[in-house]
């Protein structure tokens, strides 16, 4: 039956960003499919725990600032599952300032978060895979300005362009060991990272007059696209970065 394809009964996920917004949402869906879920995050994720039980949901608490803490995401997941099937790269962080002044603090604090960290915990999951001989499913969280420019985001533009490029660069070597890799580019949702934004009524108004469902979207919204990617329902897609935008990059 094609609904059983997208089922993730028997999979270990990480999901990174595990506390709320689409980190919490992704946790919620790949439980309610099946998987056993390891959340990753900088402080604990206490609300999702409580959302999703302890038989379901484990909490890792790590720094994603430092590639030091992957042996400790990799090795608690193993120990509380004995596996990794899937892997979502979903925290990241952003900075506001005009490019003309930007920091360069604010440079290296986004891309260690969105690039650097990211690269190396998805190099040391698909080092598990290839132990397990299993294959495996990883999901980046691009963004709208993995296609676009945005305005006084200078680091976070230049870091989800990256995410888009690594994506399919990795899905050409890794292909062939049964690893599929895409990404998510979410439109303008309403988390933490958008308060800023949505706070700002000329900027709101003019982000809603662009997007043809005329509404922010939410962590709701990107859950069937995040199990597809996880699902054998996608084993023939790799290296590709789904928009889930309400028509914006098609306006």
């Amino acid at each position: 039956m094609i609904l059983d394809q997208f089922s993730l009964a028997g999979k270990v996920a990480i999901v990174t960003g595990s506390n709320t917004g689409l980190g919490q949402g992704i946790c919620r869906a790949y439980v309610e499919a099946g998987a056993k879920v390891v959340g990753v995050s900088r402080r604990p994720s206490t609300e999702t725990a409580e959302m999703l039980g302890d038989e379901n949901f484990y909490n890792v608490i790590a720094d994603l600032s430092s590639c030091d803490v992957i042996p400790k995401v990799i090795n608690e997941t193993l120990a509380k599952y004995g596996r990794i099937d899937i892997l979502v790269n979903n925290a990241g962080i952003i900075k506001r300032q005009d490019s003309i002044e930007f920091s360069e603090e604010n440079w290296d604090s986004v891309m260690n978060v969105n690039l650097k960290t990211v690269f190396f915990l998805t190099q040391a999951v698909a080092q598990q895979f290839l132990k397990q001989q299993s294959g495996g499913k990883i999901i980046n969280i691009a963004s709208m300005l993995s296609y676009q420019g945005g305005i006084r985001v200078p680091s976070y533009t230049a870091s989800k362009s990256a995410i888009k490029g690594v994506t399919m660069t990795l899905s050409n070597e890794w292909a062939k060991y049964g690893i599929n890799i895409n990404g998510i580019a979410p439109g303008y949702m309403a988390t933490n990272n958008t308060q800023a934004l949505r706070q700002d009524e000329d900027r709101s108004a003019d982000i809603l007059a662009r997007i043809p469902a005329g509404r922010w979207g939410t962590p709701a919204d990107l859950e069937g696209a995040a199990v597809f990617l996880a699902s054998s329902a996608s084993d023939y897609v790799n290296g590709f970065t789904i928009a889930v935008d309400g028509g914006w990059l098609g306006r």
